[in-house]
C-alpha cells in the first residue's frame, strides 16, 4: 500500500514533521484523511493498486468512519456507496466517531471483570 500513498500528502498530522496516511497490518488497512475529497482519492488509489497486483477490496467489509465532519457525502468504490459506521475495531482497538476509545476501555474492563 506504500505505492498508493507515498506520493501524496493526504493523511493527518501525526507529529510536527510527520504525516500519517494509513495504518496497515497483514490484510487490514485503515486510510486516514483530512477531507472527503482526499479520502475518495485514496480509496480509488488503493483499489487501483490492489487490482494491479491481482487483489480486490471487499466492498461489504469496507467501512467509513467520519470524525468531526459536516460532509455527509458518501465515499464510493466502483460506483458503490461504502457503509458509514459510528465505530469499528482495527486490530484490537475500537475507534469511534467521537475520536475516543471509551468503548475499548469498557470492553477491557468487562474482560478483566470476567476473571
Amino acid at each position: 500500500m506504500k505505492t498508493s500513498t507515498s506520493e501524496r500528502k493526504q493523511g493527518i498530522q501525526w507529529t510536527s514533521p510527520k504525516q500519517l496516511d494509513d495504518l496497515d497490518f497483514a490484510d487490514d488497512l485503515a486510510l486516514l484523511s483530512r477531507t472527503h475529497e482526499q479520502m475518495q482519492i485514496e480509496t480509488a488509489s488503493v483499489a487501483a493498486v490492489s487490482v494491479s497486483v491481482g487483489l480486490s477490496i471487499h466492498k461489504g467489509k469496507t467501512k467509513v468512519l467520519k470524525y468531526k465532519t459536516e460532509n455527509s457525502n458518501p465515499i464510493t468504490l466502483d460506483g458503490e456507496t461504502l457503509e458509514d459506521v459510528e465505530s469499528f475495531t482495527y486490530l484490537v482497538s475500537i475507534i469511534d466517531e467521537q475520536g475516543g476509545s471509551d468503548a475499548e476501555q469498557m470492553k477491557f474492563k468487562t474482560t478483566i471483570n470476567q476473571y
